[in-house]
């Protein structure tokens, strides 16, 4: 049934007036809203931008970390029938006077003092950015700017406005339409300036639904809202399938407390990209280097169990009794543990996706009884096309289409989609809403896949990034980088290859995995760049690669793209160097161009190379990081043959 975000909030209130909708550690407490106290500063917070000025069509942004207001101003903005702009807490102020211009912002719902400061800012190139509404007050008391208001005060003048005018904002709400634009979701712009993505009540409400029904997710169900709420995925999981399924989300206290926040709600749903679980596994790594022997022999002999039949249990499939036992004494010992000290404990369903996750990866988690699943989408299909279904889970598929949703795969490889979840438009962008929309009405995904006989799809690449080699093979860096990734001691890699004989890559190692692994063997290191060129730590990253390369020999279309040189790079790729969008995917273009000297070097069959490179720190200021790279050859083998 068609509906939109005001009028779910409005049943939920209702139905269940008591029930909690959101909770918020603050001060170590957690303090939690009711639906009814939900609907009630809802409505006085849309009064309060009412009594200010904000009307239908207007447009306006929020920037903050997860905090209930946040969340709030989504359904107070969409009740005046206006359009939330979530922008990344994370952006330098330029890029977010970028948005502030495109989407002609007038109105700002700022978190905090470091968000408002920035909001002041640019003022000066956004001059009509004339209202700021802050949640966190603490170190805004002696700020006397004009069109600066607290979000209590909004809602205490809205109060004032509803009771004037006490059917404005229900009559507004009730006017809603399923096909209005309800909010404005900017890409991450690694090929160029973002792009706002127009997605409808009826999209993200539609794709909220299908994966409700899919996971039979209920208003029992708890989430932990900590990913950036600028998001595609925070959005589908922590408002639209909120506002369906009704049930508890949680907001952390801080980012650095999101562990410990988690092992205290204890969620029963649960998203991250793959760098969250990746992280979760460098952790548990470093932990179990530390550990005593005994422990570590424990761990590995249940590790052993668990991916051999742990994927079975999980799925229901038969596996024997004695085997079963050891799963079961492994649990006990270890996998419970290990779950309870990630916060998994309670985890019926957890999701992973914005980004290829690795097998090994994958296989880790669900071996040990979490029952981690892929969904994929993008902004533009509000982060849905396709979803795992419990007992269908492969690792190297993404899944089937999910409820409402087409698939097929152009003649070039291109996934195409069709269904529920696809934009209305781009912002004042018709030309670039006609280049992804063909004349079917299917969304030009831009990844490269194939669909297998049970209609299971495999993301190779980025469309626009699978290349091929000299000799012909098919080059997916995606693919390889992803394989890269899964060594704890790995944080990123970048692969190169289309139109040369062979593979060669840039390694960004681990600070905090291989720092670690240094101290415990007595390795004395002044830093990034100094642990980074290390003989031993350069040979750990050979060991690494030659087992990827052992794993591509035996993959049939994969044996020819073996690395066979790399570096270690002396910095971190980061975004505020431009060399990562905001979601850390690589901007593998600018990469290339900035680090064209590094790649001259490997293709040249060089040693060494010399390299000083511009970075901007964290306040503003900016700086220079050189260093001479070793360039060393990786381990290669032949090619496996695949049985037919």
């Amino acid at each position: 049934m068609e509906t939109t975000f005001p009028r779910l909030l409005k049943q939920h209130a209702s139905e269940r007036p008591n029930d909690p909708a959101l909770r918020e550690k603050e001060y170590g407490i957690w303090q939690t809203w009711s639906w009814q106290r939900a609907q009630d500063e809802v409505r006085w917070m849309a009064a309060g931008l009412a009594a200010l000025g904000f009307s239908a069509g207007q447009n306006l942004a929020i920037v903050g970390d997860n905090r209930p207001y946040l969340y709030l101003s989504f359904l107070a903005v969409q009740s005046l029938r206006g359009v939330p702009v979530p922008m990344y807490q994370d952006a330098v102020a330029s890029e977010m006077a970028f948005v502030l211009q495109d989407a002609e912002v007038h109105f700002v719902f700022a978190e905090n003092q470091e968000q408002v400061d920035k909001m002041l800012e640019l003022r000066e190139s956004v001059p009509g950015l004339a209202h700021i509404i802050y949640d966190d007050p603490r170190g805004l008391r002696n700020y006397t700017q004009p069109g600066l208001i607290s979000v209590q005060e909004l809602m205490a003048l809205g109060q004032q406005h509803d009771a004037q005018h006490p059917q404005l904002v229900a009559e507004s709400a009730a006017a809603v339409q399923p096909g209005d634009v309800a909010v404005i979701l900017y890409t991450s712009g690694t090929t160029g300036r973002p792009k706002g993505v127009c997605q409808t009540h009826a999209s993200f409400i539609g794709a909220a639904q299908g994966g409700v029904m899919t996971d039979g997710l209920t208003k029992d169900d708890n989430i932990l809202s900590y990913l950036p709420p600028a998001w595609v995925g925070d959005f589908l999981f922590s408002m639209a399938q909120w506002m369906v399924a009704g049930f508890t989300i949680n907001c952390p206290e801080s980012a650095e407390t999101v562990s410990i926040d988690m092992r205290e709600i204890g969620p029963s749903y649960y998203f991250a990209p793959p760098r969250v679980f990746e992280g979760m596994l460098t952790s548990v790594s470093i932990r179990m280097e530390d550990a005593a022997r005994f422990k570590q022999w424990l761990h590995h002999k249940a590790m052993d169990v668990a991916r051999r039949v742990g994927s079975d249990i999980l799925d229901g499939k038969p596996v024997g009794l004695g085997d079963r036992l050891k799963y079961a004494l492994g649990n006990i010992l270890v996998y419970g543990p290990l779950k309870n000290a990630m916060g998994l404990s309670r985890i019926r369903v957890a999701y992973t996706a914005g980004a290829a996750i690795g097998p090994d990866l994958f296989r880790f988690f669900r071996s040990i009884g979490v029952n981690l699943k892929q969904l994929y989408g993008q902004t533009e299909t509000c982060a849905y096309v396709c979803i795992q279904k419990n007992g269908q889970v492969k690792l190297n598929s993404v899944g089937q289409a999910a409820p409402g949703i087409e698939l097929k795969i152009a003649d070039n490889g291109e996934v195409l989609v069709k269904g529920v979840s696809v934009l209305k438009e781009y912002y004042k962008r018709p030309d670039a809403t006609a280049e992804v929309m063909d004349a079917e009405g299917y969304f030009h995904t831009g990844d490269a896949g194939v669909l297998d006989h049970e209609g299971h799809l495999r993301i190779i690449d980025r469309a626009k990034d699978v290349g091929k080699l000299n000799q012909g093979a098919m080059f997916a860096p995606n693919y390889i980088e992803n394989k890269l990734k899964f060594f704890p001691q790995i944080k990123e890699a970048v692969c190169f290859g289309h139109g040369r004989d062979q593979v060669c890559a840039f390694i960004n190692i681990d600070f905090d995995a291989v720092g670690n692994w240094a101290e415990r063997r007595g390795l004395a290191y002044a830093g990034y760049v100094d642990l980074a060129g290390k003989p031993d730590v350069l040979q750990m990253m050979a060991e690494s690669i030659a087992q990827v390369n052992a794993d591509l020999a035996a993959e049939e279309g994969m044996q020819a793209t073996q690395i066979a040189r790399f570096l270690v790079l002396h910095k971190e790729l980061d975004p505020d160097d431009d060399e990562l969008t905001r979601t850390r995917k690589v901007r593998r273009g600018f990469v290339a161009d900035k680090y064209a000297v590094l790649v001259d070097a490997l293709y040249a069959g060089r040693t060494e190379q010399f390299i000083e490179t511009l970075v901007k720190f964290e306040d503003g200021r900016t700086g220079k990081v050189s260093a001479t790279l070793k360039i060393l050859d990786a381990k290669t083998f032949p090619p496996v043959k695949v049985a037919a």
